[in-house]
């Protein structure tokens, strides 16, 4: 565009001077040779100004159809971006939901098989009572007929000063007053009477789902305590004999919280993407993900 300014300048310029030239009055036998050469120089001047300005006027047009061509292309190429991300948004939208559906349904699974494994352990432990009661049984009896002692004749009574030596039976303390009372306790932190009553939850009612609860809350007290040896042990107790427990996530995280703390990274780091793994969708899961990453741990696991 300058550099058409410019020629028509020149033009215009060599126009001008043509006509003044042509113009300026000169006499009939003043007109010399050198006069008619510059005239046709002039003129082949202006002629090569002529040609170029067409030259120009062509190229130029040219250009403006260049540029009109890309401009074109650029906005269609736009559109093609925008429909390809609009289509991947919807790609990653539709991604998204079915890892969420999967997510959903791995931890479900999960679920389930926590709480077989529970009572697969809970049968395991009814059947070991089972086994301990039948050999109580099938034990010789110390004592005679009637409730004397070894030794003594038959048909000899006892006298009335004998006392009855059996042991009496400790009579099991009610499981949700029990409980209440060690999860009161707790709050209040007093320890030792709450870790007395818990154990006396999981020791009455092993079978119980509270009783998962109970050593879950042991796990609470030795870690808040700093005993994190004890802990460990405590919440492994949970994670494998009650692993269908409401707490078992939590267990879990705080295992890993332990582990740490007892300088064994590599293990803490495991059991937090584990939990992460079976739990995605728990408020402990997001616990992990934010220890993991304060820590500068990849949430995924490598290759070992």
């Amino acid at each position: 565009m300058h550099m058409g300014r410019s020629l028509r300048s020149g033009l215009l310029a060599a126009t001008t001077l043509a006509l003044l030239v042509n113009l300026t009055p000169v006499r009939a036998h003043a007109v010399s040779k050198e006069t008619i050469q510059m005239q046709t120089q002039i003129q082949q001047l202006l002629d090569m100004v002529q040609r170029l300005q067409t030259t120009l006027d062509t190229k130029f047009a040219v250009l403006q159809n260049l540029a009109q061509q890309t401009a074109d292309q650029a906005t269609q190429m736009n559109a093609t971006v925008n429909a390809l991300q609009q289509k991947l948004n919807t790609q990653v939208e539709s991604l998204n939901g079915k890892l969420d559906t999967s997510s959903g349904q791995v931890q479900s699974m999960n679920d389930s098989v926590d709480e077989l494994k529970t009572r697969i352990s809970r049968l395991e432990k009814s059947i070991q009572d089972l086994q301990n009661q039948l050999q109580t049984l099938q034990q010789p009896q110390n004592a005679l007929p009637g409730g004397a002692p070894a030794g003594t004749p038959p048909g000899t009574a006892p006298g009335p000063g004998a006392m009855n030596t059996t042991p009496a039976q400790n009579q099991a303390p009610p499981l949700e007053q029990t409980y209440q009372a060690a999860q009161s306790d707790f709050n209040a932190g007093k320890y030792p009477l709450a870790t007395s009553e818990f154990q006396d939850v999981i020791h009455y009612y092993p079978l119980d789902a509270m009783a998962g609860s109970a050593q879950f809350y042991l796990g609470e007290i030795a870690y808040r305590q700093k005993n994190y040896d004890d802990a460990v042990k405590a919440y492994n107790a949970v994670l494998e004999q009650f692993s269908g427990n409401s707490k078992a996530a939590a267990a879990q995280l705080h295992k890993g919280f332990a582990l740490i703390a007892l300088n064994q990274r590599q293990d803490g780091v495991h059991e937090l993407r584990t939990l992460i793994q079976r739990h995605p969708q728990t408020p402990e899961a997001q616990q992990a993900r934010e220890k993991l990453n304060a820590m500068g741990v990849r949430i995924t696991a490598g290759p070992r």
